[in-house]
């Protein structure tokens, strides 16, 4: 009796959690992909900074995959130098473009709304051109994290693939970044380990 309620229960958590997943997935805007090119589109995280040669997210993202990802990260963008160069990144035809926006707000005191309305409309910018959108999320807050809820929302509303904080695990540990904000060659493949299984699903 006692294993016959045991397996009743471990039948149940597998149904909720069945459910849950099924609950939380939704349709990808304009899958599957119909451009040209894949870029990620970000701020120094993009850029590479901290890394060698070759050995930046997008280089280490397209080695993964096996097709050329164009760089078109920019040191110090905020989310709106991001949105301000939307149009750029359009110029490109992308079929998939990885999003990366925040940390800079964040270490500039931007108000969050602000971050966050100017992320949508980068997000929705990509997306009315064709493009599949890879939001890529940071986490905002030393302790407490006010950004994680707002990127996965913006990801549910639209219709974006989603990798929440990108540095989880990184941030003060020496052995993955090269000063306090941006992660060195060891870094840079971890998160490219994180974002690829998601990525994938974009093709």
């Amino acid at each position: 009796m006692h294993k016959k309620i045991i397996l009743a229960v471990v039948i149940i958590l597998a149904i909720g959690v069945l459910f849950y997943a099924f609950k939380k997935s939704y349709p990808i805007t304009n899958y599957p992909p119909q451009g040209e090119t894949i870029v990620a589109f970000g701020d120094s995280l993009v850029e590479g900074v901290g890394a060698t040669t070759g050995n930046d997210l997008p280089s280490l993202l397209a080695k993964l995959i096996g097709e050329p990802i164009i760089n078109m990260g920019v040191s110090g963008n905020t989310s709106a130098d991001g949105l301000a160069r939307i149009d750029s990144v359009n110029a490109k035809n992308p079929k998939i473009v990885m999003v990366l926006f925040g940390g800079n707000d964040f270490l500039r005191k931007v108000p969050a709304e602000q971050t966050f309305k100017n992320i949508n409309d980068i997000v929705a910018g990509l997306q009315n051109e064709g493009a599949v959108v890879v939001l890529l999320g940071v986490k905002g807050g030393l302790l407490s994290d006010q950004y994680e809820e707002r990127f996965a929302e913006i990801a549910r509303a639209r219709g974006a693939l989603y990798v929440p904080n990108v540095l989880a695990g990184l941030l003060g540990n020496t052995q993955f970044m090269e000063d306090g904000i941006h992660p060195n060659d060891a870094g840079y493949k971890k998160i490219a380990e994180k974002i690829y299984p998601v990525l994938k699903k974009a093709f």
